[in-house]
């Protein structure tokens, strides 16, 4: 393992994903037990994204974690996609890991809801449920959930919205092989926004792949504001990203 630090954002880079991926369950499973000496119970957020499959899985399995004191929650969803599609993150999410270990609640974002009432009633949650732990990813285009950057706003007054996705997000689903062409995508999404994200306790970034190099370049490296909203765990406590050799090449 190789590390940088970042200003406040701390990179390990390891050689594979598989390890990569291995050493970022142990990480959180570790500041999960670490919090439950001090709280009853703690909130997470999870992303849904194929580049979150090797840390989930090794998640899934470490039976040294109490799930029934975790509230899960994820961090975005398609607007109007059907509830049972594939492409939908949280049917991702229950194959991945809702389903598979017994957490004490799971809350799912209704894509079929009214889209401005389900942003109200899923920031709601959120306040009462104060979030501990994000588990997230870093976009192609250096998006945060999906607050790609003509939407990304470090000072956002709303814990959820509703966005537009560019043709750089779009495209990166087509990549991740779940639609088969850009027409397919979705163009809008719920999505919680950046300071959400920033206020959680911890947060814990997996970005593995070739694809993610720029990206992962660009939030080490590069200006911190809204162009590359990955940026903004460079100015955040208690951020820790991943990488295995292939999106740090660049680095």
């Amino acid at each position: 393992m190789k590390t940088l630090q970042a200003d406040k954002l701390l990179v390990k880079i390891y050689g594979t994903r598989d390890e990569m991926g291995v050493n970022a369950a142990k990480d959180i499973a570790e500041c999960i037990k670490s919090l439950l000496k001090k709280k009853e119970e703690i909130n997470m957020i999870f992303a849904a994204a194929p580049s979150q499959n090797e840390v989930l899985k090794a998640l899934m399995q470490d039976k040294s974690v109490e799930w029934n004191r975790i509230n899960a929650f994820h961090m975005d969803e398609y607007i109007g996609i059907d509830k049972n599609a594939p492409q939908s993150f949280a049917v991702f999410l229950k194959n991945a890991i809702f389903d598979k270990v017994p957490f004490k609640s799971v809350n799912l974002i209704d894509c079929t809801a009214e889209p401005n009432e389900e942003a109200k009633r899923y920031s709601a949650l959120l306040e009462k449920f104060p979030t501990d732990i994000v588990c997230m990813g870093i976009g192609e285009n250096g998006h945060i959930a999906f607050n790609d950057p003509h939407v990304a706003d470090f000072n956002d007054e709303q814990i959820a919205k509703i966005v537009d996705l560019d043709d750089v997000c779009r495209m990166q689903q087509v990549h991740d092989g779940c639609f088969a062409k850009i027409d397919d995508v979705p163009k809008y999404a719920l999505t919680l926004t950046c300071p959400t994200l920033s206020k959680a306790t911890y947060r814990f970034c997996v970005v593995p792949a070739p694809s993610k190099a720029n990206a992962v370049k660009n939030t080490v490296y590069g200006e911190v504001d809204e162009k590359c909203p990955a940026t903004v765990l460079r100015i955040t406590d208690n951020s820790v990203m991943y990488c295995d050799k292939d999106s740090a090449e660049l680095l």
